[in-house]
């Protein structure tokens, strides 16, 4: 935390900035999920420009939060704004929660002037372009604190993508889009490193582990999932099973061994594995990495930074499948063949063997359920030729309402906000994807946090969204 001041007010007022500013953070620290670390006094431009160097410098920083407790002249902050390279959260707040009516004098209002010093430097912060969050309020209140905890874990994903790297398993499927796109901008705008691997490198990895391993890693399956008690001595079921856990542990295996925090595979390069990975990418989601289907690199990239923002909490790789008219209102049926995290799973999953009339191999083993009830937002990351583009769509997931014994895989059942129609024709005229990440522990404001610290745009699409006004902003960009 930078807070800014000037020597206009002598020495005693600048050691009181100084004993509050450290008072402020010292707080944050105790109430945030992060440290908050008080940098000294800052008041020079000289002083201004080192801070933020050292904050660039400094690995484990992941965000600049500032305040100017007093006036803080705003072209003394021009070279160290313009060398930032970190977020910055801007935090317009003062010491003081009410004015001392009996006691405010001249002194007290020179102190405490963040209600236009801040003002000022938002003003060089707009004139400068720079992308930045700012919250206003005073920094004992609960619901300030809560926003600033958002901004936090969503600065540990911008971290986190500046040294993500995805393996992709073979290529994009054939003849697709939107899963294609320019890696080097990718790496050049986040970080990302996107690095191929032929289906043989997999096969090969997984034929590393020996009887035992694998079994090892199917008796942790029996602990964790249901099976039903019909296919339990089932050889041809036990088979499948155990060759996910195979697959599972090969895909872990380059995953770990060449430093990879997401992957994707796609059904149209299987040569030498004897199904479509399922089972085990379920479990590699389940425990943090992030993937998508058919070659999308993009959407993998995307979930590893929102399971980093949210903790691995409820949030997964997610495909619109289906539609659901009814009178009332049209629902949206999400899945993704095999491969949908059971960090979103209503009920135990349960192992299920099943033909996938796709890809032309072994049924492969998957976990089955139903997915929670509750608030989330789907994201959609896009390459739009030069540029990216984040999309957000806040939606309302219900209880699926019958059973699919014909469908063995696992679902999510959505309501779009503000409408499906409206929805829907946004998405198509934003140029979402087909796929996206579903949370809900991340929100629409914590999407648009982290498309600001990337430095690309960001669509919303929620319950105010006006399909005429929609249009209208899509054609200034």
């Amino acid at each position: 935390m930078i807070t800014g001041s000037q020597h206009l007010y002598g020495p005693e007022t600048l050691d009181q900035v100084s004993s509050q500013a450290n008072e402020v953070a010292g707080h944050l620290t105790e109430a945030l999920p992060f440290p908050v670390k008080a940098h000294a006094l800052v008041t020079t431009e000289q002083e201004i420009t080192r801070a933020i160097r050292e904050a660039n410098e400094h690995e484990s920083c992941a965000g600049v939060i500032v305040w100017m407790h007093t006036f803080s002249p705003a072209k003394r902050w021009i070279q160290g704004l313009m060398e930032l390279g970190k977020p910055m959260l801007h935090f317009h707040t003062q010491h003081h929660e009410q004015i001392p009516w009996q006691s405010i004098d001249m002194d007290f209002m020179n102190l405490n002037q963040s209600a236009h010093g801040d003002r000022e430097f938002g003003f060089i912060c707009t004139r400068l372009g720079l992308n930045r969050r700012v919250i206003a309020g005073h920094w004992k209140h609960e619901a300030i604190q809560e926003d600033i905890a958002s901004w936090m874990r969503t600065m540990t994903a911008v971290q986190e993508s500046r040294k993500l790297k995805v393996l992709r398993i073979g290529d994009n499927m054939r003849g697709v889009a939107v899963t294609e796109g320019d890696k080097v901008q990718a790496q050049k705008d986040f970080g990302w490193t996107v690095d191929g691997y032929g289906i043989g490198d997999i096969a090969d990895a997984a034929d590393r582990f020996s009887e035992q391993d694998v079994q090892a890693r199917f008796d942790d399956y029996r602990h964790r999932y249901e099976i039903p008690s019909a296919k339990a001595d089932d050889a041809a079921f036990r088979q499948s099973v155990l060759e996910q856990a195979k697959l599972e542990l090969g895909i872990e295996y380059m995953l770990q061994e060449y430093g990879y925090h997401a992957f994707t595979t796609t059904f149209e390069d299987l040569h030498g594995v004897p199904q479509l990975p399922g089972l085990a990418v379920q479990r590699l989601m389940e425990k943090g990495y992030g993937f998508a289907g058919e070659g999308d690199w993009k959407t993998a990239a995307l979930l590893r930074m929102m399971k980093t923002m949210t903790g691995n909490d409820r949030t997964s790789f997610m495909e619109d499948y289906t539609y659901h008219f009814t009178p009332e209102g049209t629902q949206v049926l999400g899945s993704h063949m095999l491969e949908v995290c059971p960090t979103i799973a209503a009920n135990q999953p349960e192992i299920a063997v099943h033909p996938l009339g796709i890809g032309g191999k072994n049924d492969p083993a998957r976990l089955i359920f139903d997915g929670i009830e509750g608030e989330a937002v789907n994201v959609s990351i896009v390459d739009m030729g030069g540029r990216f583009r984040m999309i957000a769509n806040d939606v309302t997931a219900v209880r699926v309402p019958e059973s699919t014994p014909k469908l063995p895989v696992a679902k999510v059942l959505w309501e779009p906000k503000p409408d499906f129609r409206t929805s829907a024709e946004a998405w198509i005229y934003a140029g979402g994807a087909h796929h996206t990440v579903l949370s809900f522990s991340a929100t629409r404001h914590q999407a648009a946090d982290l498309a600001d610290a990337l430095g690309i745009e960001f669509i919303s699409i929620d319950a105010t969204t006006d399909l005429f006004t929609f249009r209208q902003m899509l054609k200034q960009r």
